[in-house]
């Protein structure tokens, strides 16, 4: 599922920080080195090296990295060395604001985290922006994405693979009465789509599709031009099969007209320890070409060796 590559043999964090400290040294950064340290480094290790850095060192690593880095690879560096809650309070922070305002990524992050790593991000925001992610959620966005967005920020989903067939025939019911009257902001959608369990919501689907002919984000596109409507098929997409939201950002990042590097950086750093692997089989699946190859041909330099060895290119 994961791409991350972690060597069999795995240096203390305390040899990483010494290595990490001297490709700052000198003449030029050593980039290459940078890369193969942290980019075959998980989470836990990560942030043991950060901590031993700052013992040692007196400084941050993220300071340092930042001093030493720039543009787009200083970018992917700093949001993959953070711990993931931290970055998902950093991108949903600058998701609300006014230039780098987003409502998908605060959807992204809401809708494709497990419960408890949604509440560890609504912790990492409360340390961070000494404010709630919920208040600035609500603060920044305005009618049926407020509407949307709050209650999924704010959600504690059961994870659990239990569901109750009686109850996911009645709400697809609810579900398929509400967009025929075109009430796609009614609070029954709402609460549905931001309370269930995944695996209950799949239930609910799967038995509209069934009973109705249809499914659900197909009756939702009757104006297709409309972005509210754009953003809860999305969210259904999200919650449902991520790898193919998924897909379809990095193909809409790669595809543009000049990369999207942002949205490829974000997603390429958010999703290296999770769910990558069938990220790229969708990926080549839909486009006929690997994603390696993708990026390859629209990234270069450090930036593109660091996306690389994220997504499993090469050797750790």
């Amino acid at each position: 599922m994961a791409t991350l590559k972690v060597p069999a043999r795995v240096p203390s964090p305390a040899e990483d920080a010494e290595q990490l400290h001297k490709a700052f040294q000198g003449w030029g950064t050593n980039e290459t080195l940078i890369i193969s340290i942290l980019a075959h480094r998980n989470a836990a290790q990560r942030n043991l090296i950060r901590q031993i850095y700052a013992e040692t060192y007196g400084e941050d690593l993220l300071k340092a990295l930042d001093k030493e880095l720039s543009s787009d690879f200083e970018r992917a560096v700093l949001l993959w060395t953070l711990d993931p809650a931290e970055r998902d309070a950093f991108l949903a922070n600058e998701a609300t604001k006014r230039f780098t305002s987003s409502n998908w990524v605060i959807m992204e992050i809401a809708c494709t985290r497990a419960s408890f790593d949604l509440f560890k991000v609504r912790q990492a925001y409360h340390a961070r922006f000494k404010k709630s992610l919920e208040e600035d959620v609500a603060y920044h966005s305005t009618g049926n994405y407020r509407k949307l967005l709050v209650p999924l920020v704010s959600a504690f989903r059961y994870d659990g693979d239990e569901v109750n067939m009686m109850l996911a025939k009645s709400e697809a019911k609810i579900l398929h009465e509400k967009i025929s009257d075109k009430a796609y902001n009614d609070e029954e959608i709402i609460r549905i789509i931001s309370t269930r369990s995944k695996a209950q919501l799949n239930a609910t689907l799967n038995h509209y599709n069934n009973a109705f002919g249809n499914a659900i984000n197909k009756d939702l596109k009757a104006d297709p031009n409309d972005e509210f409507l754009k953003l809860l098929r999305a969210t259904i997409k999200c919650l449902t099969c991520p790898e193919k939201y998924f897909e379809k950002v990095l193909r809409q990042a790669i595809n543009k007209l000049g990369t999207d590097e942002w949205a490829l950086t974000r997603v390429v750093t958010s999703r290296a320890e999770v769910d990558m692997q069938r990220i790229k089989e969708e990926y080549h699946q839909r486009n006929s070409v690997p994603l390696e190859r993708a990026i390859a041909g629209d990234t270069s330099g450090d930036y593109e060796k660091m996306l690389l060895a994220l997504i499993g290119h090469g050797d750790a």
